[in-house]
């Protein structure tokens, strides 16, 4: 397991002036390590505890629900390798979902289907989706670092543009809901194999609008986002 642990006594921002004996301005690679909880020291110098990240996965797609992540890290077991998921390999995102899903104080998804995501429109499913993670995690956050999203909690809300490859917590969240909609997608390939859900999760590709095209929608398409295929 590529995890680091380092001491809560301590408090991370004092521990990551110097990581396994390295000096920080003496490697690049913890630098960025460092500045991906410079919002949740922040929040920890301020007296906040308990500092969740939530994210996305699935806004864009035509097909399939929208999922929300969130995660409460704990600051002694850090995954080395959190990143925005949208820059990670499938394999890679695999391979730290375990890793992260280990190492949190709690974390949670939440799935709003396609036929929510049609009635309220996809920001307010975004936004469902959101707030019904974080009300699962056990303990609950006192503050919330979202990417991009202006979301009402009952908790302190930063929202970070481009939050997923600044805050670790947040690219944590990123890499759940985005694992756990692409297995969900493989198991709706199974159901509807005609899609080819398998290979493009619901998004827009080519071959997608194609079987579209052929076969009409399925139940998970979202109607208002392929209306325009059908004119």
């Amino acid at each position: 397991m590529s995890v680091r642990y380092l001491s809560k006594k301590r408090g991370f921002a004092k521990a990551a002036n110097n990581i396994n004996g390295i000096p920080i301005e003496e490697n690049m690679k913890e630098k960025v390590f460092v500045d991906m909880f410079a919002y949740e020291n922040s929040l920890l110098a301020e007296g906040v505890k308990l500092v969740c990240g939530v994210d996305e996965a699935g806004r864009g797609p035509l097909a399939g629900p929208v999922c929300a992540g969130a995660f409460i890290p704990d600051l002694a077991k850090i995954v080395d390798g959190v990143n925005d998921s949208k820059k990670l390999t499938p394999k890679k995102r695999d391979y730290l979902y375990d890793l992260v899903k280990e190492s949190a104080i709690s974390s949670a998804t939440a799935f709003v289907a396609a036929d929510v995501i049609d009635e309220i429109n996809i920001l307010e499913a975004t936004k469902l989706a959101m707030r019904n993670a974080v009300k699962a995690l056990s303990p609950s956050p006192e503050a919330a670092l979202i990417d991009a999203v202006k979301l009402d909690l009952p908790v302190r809300v930063l929202p970070i543009i481009h939050g997923d490859a600044l805050s670790y917590s947040i690219a944590a969240a990123s890499i759940l809901a985005k694992v756990e909609r692409d297995r969900l997608m493989l198991e709706y390939a199974e159901k509807y194999p005609e899609y080819g859900f398998e290979s493009h999760k619901g998004y827009g590709s080519a071959h997608h609008i194609e079987m579209l095209r052929k076969y009409g929608p399925c139940p998970i398409h979202r109607a208002t986002f392929i209306k325009n295929f059908f004119k």
